[in-house]
């Protein structure tokens, strides 16, 4: 019976999702309103502490101070409950009040604090809608007015209208260029963000047609040929690719490729790659797919296509056991004899985009015999140091058949943070 390991089709489609943390926005009312606090309550303390700051009424300069901090609390109140949040702009209105209670307890016209009311302005300015303009100016008119609420009998001069007015003036001019530049901002991220998704769902697409490329089992293999294959990517899309079928002759060819890189654009390539070898399923020589492949991927003098180049192992076995196969520039290709001795493949070819001729290599197998590749992701999963390759193929030899070394390896790569993509294939003959 012929057959890929269940979760084999599963690994080529199934990534960990990467996890954002979200953004607490519930917290940014309270870390507003702790330096708005910061600088009352500082203001506050200084005046008090300072000679030659002038306290023209301590109580209400206090009472400044206090309301100061009980926003500070009802900031903490809605970072616990969300329901409170619909209120947030009470937090930056009362601002305003405090900063008047603050200006005027501290010298009132003279007061040095007044530049603290710039903090309310720019926290509700930066939110979206227009009427976040007008808000903050009516907030600064509260706050420069406040003392003729609580000191009627003060009689305001021409001079001091006029300073006033302007003070009014730059305040709203300051909130609606920080209104504009959060409008921009905002419409950028929203553009931004809606090109992310479009190129997410082009990249889950990608994905949906790499996997149907690759091979759902070996059911339609002649009975003597038994295969296992899955392709672990460490993106969603791979440039690892893998591929078995049947050949007229009543044999199997099977191939394993690794463009260079990772992401769409290797996943082309691989797609590309794929398809040519495969179209040459009539040629009895495997060194003539790569061929074709070279060619095909073959831009002209400016080749860019070429310059990721493609490792890949493909070869082919009749039905009586012979082997011919070609290796570009891969070398990662294990026979696993029956009695569990091991032997790699070794060749000097270069790899597709690099080199420009290939010729093919033979050996027989007995029954019972397994010829498994695997890309360069897979020693990744042995350590990546130079005895990598020594471990693999004492993995390889220790294992009891190929189901168990495909479902291992995919153990391995699904468990660990991958760097590259890590593919493997593996062919066992003369097992009916």
């Amino acid at each position: 019976m012929t057959h890929a390991p269940p979760d084999a089709r599963v690994s080529l489609v199934e990534t960990t999702p990467v996890v954002v943390a979200p953004v607490h926005r519930s917290w940014e009312n309270l870390a507003r309103q702790a330096i708005v606090a910061a600088f009352v309550v500082g203001a506050a303390i200084a005046s008090a502490a300072v000679p030659w700051l002038p306290v023209t009424d301590a109580a209400r300069m206090w009472q400044g101070a206090a309301l100061a901090v009980v926003l500070l609390v009802l900031g903490a109140l809605m970072a616990r409950w969300p329901a409170l949040r619909r209120a947030e702009l009470v937090i930056p209105i009362g601002d305003f009040i405090a900063i008047g209670l603050l200006r005027f307890g501290t010298g009132d016209t003279q007061s040095v604090f007044l530049a603290i009311v710039v903090l309310p302005v720019i926290w509700i300015a930066a939110g979206p809608g227009r009427w976040r303009i007008v808000l903050p100016l009516v907030g600064v008119c509260v706050t420069l007015l406040l003392p003729l609420v609580l000191a009627p009998d003060q009689v305001l001069t021409v001079s001091e209208l006029v300073r006033l007015i302007i003070a009014v003036l730059v305040y709203a001019a300051a909130g609606a260029v920080v209104n504009e530049l959060s409008r921009r901002s905002l419409q950028k991220l929203t553009a931004s963000q809606w090109h992310r998704r479009l190129a997410e769902a082009e990249v889950s697409q990608a994905a949906v047609v790499q996997r149907s490329l690759q091979p759902v089992d070996g059911s339609d293999l002649p009975a003597r040929f038994r295969v296992a294959g899955a392709c672990v990517p460490a993106r969603t899309v791979g440039g690892d690719f893998y591929d078995w079928y049947a050949t007229p002759d009543g044999g199997t060819a099977f191939t394993l490729g690794d463009v260079m890189g990772k992401g769409v654009g290797p996943g082309m390539i691989a797609a590309a790659v794929r398809t040519v070898i495969r179209s040459n399923v009539d040629d009895p020589d495997p060194a003539a797919a790569l061929r074709r492949a070279a060619v095909g991927l073959n831009t002209g003098p400016t080749d860019t296509i070429g310059a990721q180049f493609t490792t890949c192992f493909h070869a082919r076995i009749s039905p009586d056991g012979m082997l011919r196969w070609v290796d570009a520039g891969h070398g990662l290709t294990v026979i696993r004899r029956a009695d569990g001795t091991s032997e790699f493949l070794r060749s000097g070819h270069l790899p597709i985009g690099v080199g420009t001729s290939w010729t093919s290599d033979e050996l027989s197998l007995r029954p019972g015999d397994s010829v498994i590749s695997v890309s360069d992701g897979v020693l990744d999963l042995f350590g990546g140091s130079l005895d990598s390759i020594d471990r693999y193929r004492d993995f390889v030899s220790s294992r009891p058949d190929i189901d168990t070394v495909v479902s291992e390896l995919v153990a391995r790569a699904a468990g660990s943070e991958q760097e590259d993509d890590a593919t493997v294939i593996a062919v066992t003959w003369g097992t009916a």
